[in-house]
């Protein structure tokens, strides 16, 4: 298991992370599945993916995350590929792996992404609180069975879903990021909600996860503007690792936002205490490679 990112985040460097897949592939001509997001990808361009991956290490990337953003049991069963399950899985760490060992000049680390993503994108399709607790459990099985050094929880913006699939995550002995997502409220524009989940207050999502003991948190698929009062309502709870990367647009062209500004805004996200940096949606290896050649300054910015 690789941890040299864990320990560089102990001593309070920073450690840069990849940016998006999904608008990465559809940058590259990969048509998404409209339920199961970018998942089957892994089947069906897995040469695709591991350039991906291996582009984003060139760039400078410490940690790559694995494509299975959306490839839970009962989310690939709603998208009629529930018998791909496995395949699709393997497949994607897979993917990541090779790349590390087609451009990796550095030690990398791969995190095993899981997320609450309801099937169909229907928070009522949810399946039985039973089913669903061992559905995040056999793929967080998985993923550590198929040699990822750590889970990535990503989009998790309710305690409800997010304590089943963190308590899985942590039942593996790997280390686990927590990944809460977040906007502005609609209604008060001082509040946080979840990013697709207006009626729960970001606040309440936090005070209900944190005790159960990840080992980094990190404000993403957030929208820039609001990372900074994310950051706030993190650190009044939270004094372990924490970790940025935004989304900047779901778009079909990866790099809605421009490089340089992402540096500026990071600058800032490490003075309030962020060391883990990368990017979500519409973030792509020029991204990465911004960060990368910006590192003194955002070591300089702690």
């Amino acid at each position: 298991m690789i941890q040299h990112w864990l320990d560089k985040l102990r001593r309070g460097e920073i450690v840069l992370i990849d940016g998006g897949t999904g608008s990465e592939l559809k940058r590259r001509g990969v048509a998404l599945h409209g339920a199961a997001w970018s998942g089957p990808a892994a089947l069906t361009h897995p040469e695709v993916l591991r350039d991906i991956h291996a582009d984003y290490i060139r760039a400078g990337a410490e940690v790559v995350t694995t494509n299975t953003f959306g490839t839970v049991r009962f989310v690939l069963e709603g998208a009629g590929l529930g018998s791909d399950f496995a395949p699709i899985n393997r497949r994607a760490v897979a993917a990541a792996r090779e790349a590390r060992d087609l451009a990796a000049s550095r030690p990398v680390a791969i995190a095993g992404s899981m997320s609450c993503l309801p099937p169909r994108f229907d928070r009522t399709a949810y399946p039985q609180p039973a089913d669903e607790q061992a559905a995040y459990r056999e793929l967080a099985g998985l993923l550590a069975a198929s040699g990822v050094d750590l889970i990535a929880l990503e989009m998790i913006q309710d305690a409800e879903h997010g304590a089943r699939a963190l308590t899985a995550a942590l039942e593996t002995g790997l280390p686990v990021w927590l990944g809460v997502s977040a906007r502005r409220s609609a209604v008060a524009c001082t509040e946080l909600v979840g990013f697709d989940y207006p009626d729960r207050p970001l606040a309440a999502t936090l005070d209900a996860l944190l005790s159960l003991g990840p080992t980094v948190v990190n404000v993403m698929h957030t929208p820039g503007d609001t990372v900074a009062a994310a950051l706030v309502e993190v650190r009044e709870r939270w004094d372990g690792p924490l970790g940025v990367y935004p989304e900047l647009g779901e778009t079909t062209v990866a790099g809605s936002g421009s490089a340089d500004g992402l540096v500026r805004a990071a600058l800032a996200w490490v003075g309030q205490g962020a060391r883990l940096l990368g990017g979500c949606c519409g973030t792509g290896p020029e991204h990465i490679r911004a960060l990368r050649a910006a590192y003194s300054q955002l070591a300089g910015a702690r």
